[in-house]
């Protein structure tokens, strides 16, 4: 189990690096291009939101599982430890309601451009509005069709040719990070239930004090010896 776990962490620190990296080398090629060359690099500032996009979407979910979000719990100290433990599972509770809701929106905005029918229902699923119109065959801006997803055009565009990427392809981490949000929360919802932690997330100044007043104890008693 601790391996399948490291081999996740792996995967997404390796795709949260290669966005970051390829961000940096795209941006400086356009920066060179223009000054240097006179020239543009007309995909590459499209490109560099489509990636920071993915850089945050997938980035939020990570952050809740490695605990790295900001956090506030200056009252929460406060409480005893049975209270701070109920007031955790309210809060976990409405975080996971606010991304199942925010999975549903995801879905079914990206759901028409891979042409598959969004949910129906306001707040949560129905069933599927099959009467949605498909948008497969929207592109996007500048990006040129990269030819390892020609595929998409006889699966989901009727065989049409694509001359710009098509939307389903960048748009497809909204549902992604939308889906390992709610996994994120649900983990942090069973250690809460279990009693391993008393909270979502700590506050990291309180974290940074009190790894400083360890560090000032261990070096008086180490003197005092």
């Amino acid at each position: 189990m601790q391996h399948r776990t490291g081999l996740i962490d792996q995967i997404e620190e390796t795709v949260i690096a290669v966005l970051i990296g390829l961000m940096t080398v795209i941006t400086f090629a356009n920066v060179v291009a223009r000054y240097v060359f006179n020239s543009n690099i007309l995909w590459a500032l499209e490109l560099t939101v489509f990636m920071f996009g993915w850089l945050v979407l997938l980035g939020a979910s990570y952050a809740v599982k490695k605990n790295a979000h900001l956090g506030v719990d200056a009252i929460v100290d406060l409480m005893s430890r049975p209270a701070r433990r109920v007031l955790a599972l309210v809060a976990i509770t409405a975080c996971i309601v606010f991304s199942l809701l925010l999975l549903k929106g995801c879905y079914d905005y990206w759901a028409v451009f891979a042409d598959l029918p969004p949910t129906s229902g306001r707040w949560f699923p129905t069933g599927f509005d099959t009467s949605a119109r498909s948008q497969s065959f929207y592109e996007v801006q500048d990006v040129p069709m990269v030819g390892v997803f020609r595929f998409l055009e006889d699966l989901i565009n009727y065989g049409e040719t694509y001359e710009k990427l098509p939307k389903v392809v960048p748009y497809i981490v909204l549902p992604i990070s939308a889906l390992l949000l709610v996994l994120r929360f649900a983990q942090v919802a069973v250690a809460i239930w279990r009693g391993e932690v008393d909270r979502i997330v700590a506050s990291h100044e309180v974290e940074e004090d009190l790894d400083q007043a360890r560090a000032g104890h261990d070096r008086n008693a180490g003197g005092s010896h």
